[in-house]
C-alpha cells in the first residue's frame, strides 16, 4: 500500500471551508502546513488549487480534476485519487490537502491524518467526515492558543 497523509484544520462542527476558502486566519497553522509539506507531493482537487491561486513553492503540486483538457504549467495533472497517488511514487510522505470530496475519498486510502482543530464555530459549506475511531488511533495532541487568541489543537492520528 502506497503512504498517503492527510493534512486539514477543521473547526467545530467538522468545517473545513466556505466559498473555497478557509474561514479562519491561523498564521501559526499555515507555517505548520508549509513545514511539513516542503518537499512533498502535495495532492489537491482543482477549486482548492483555484482557490490558491498559484504553485506553492518547494512542493510538487498534483491536481486532480474530471476535466480531460485541464492543465497548468508547472503541475502534474490526475483524473482521479489513484492516478494522483501513482504521480508520487518516491515520495515517503504525500500529502492530500483538500478538499472536501477527495478527503472522503483519501480518508480511505491515508494511513496518516495531521489534524488541526480550530476551537470555535464558522459557518461553511465544506466538511470534513468525523474520524471513525474503529479505523484512526490518536497519536499526538498538541494544544494551542493563537496570536489573535484563537484555541485549536494539533492532533495526529495513524490507522489502526
Amino acid at each position: 500500500m502506497k503512504n498517503l497523509s492527510i493534512i486539514v484544520a477543521v473547526a467545530n462542527h467538522n468545517v473545513i471551508g466556505i466559498n473555497n476558502k478557509l474561514p479562519w486566519h491561523l498564521p501559526e497553522d499555515l507555517k505548520r502546513f508549509r513545514a511539513l509539506t516542503t518537499g512533498h507531493h502535495i495532492i489537491m482537487g482543482r477549486k482548492t488549487y483555484e482557490s490558491l491561486g498559484r504553485l506553492l513553492p518547494n512542493r510538487t503540486t498534483v491536481i486532480v480534476t474530471r476535466n480531460k483538457n485541464y492543465q497548468i504549467e508547472g503541475a502534474l495533472i490526475a483524473h482521479n485519487l489513484k492516478a494522483a497517488l501513482d504521480f508520487c511514487d518516491g515520495d515517503a510522505e504525500p500529502f492530500l490537502i483538500g478538499g472536501a470530496e477527495l478527503y472522503k475519498e483519501g480518508v480511505q486510502l491515508a494511513n496518516k491524518i495531521y489534524l488541526t482543530e480550530v476551537h470555535a464555530d464558522f459557518k461553511g459549506d465544506a466538511f470534513f467526515e468525523q474520524i471513525n475511531l474503529m479505523r484512526w488511533q490518536q497519536e499526538e495532541r498538541e494544544k494551542h492558543i493563537a496570536e489573535n487568541g484563537l484555541q485549536y489543537s494539533y492532533v495526529s492520528y495513524f490507522a489502526k
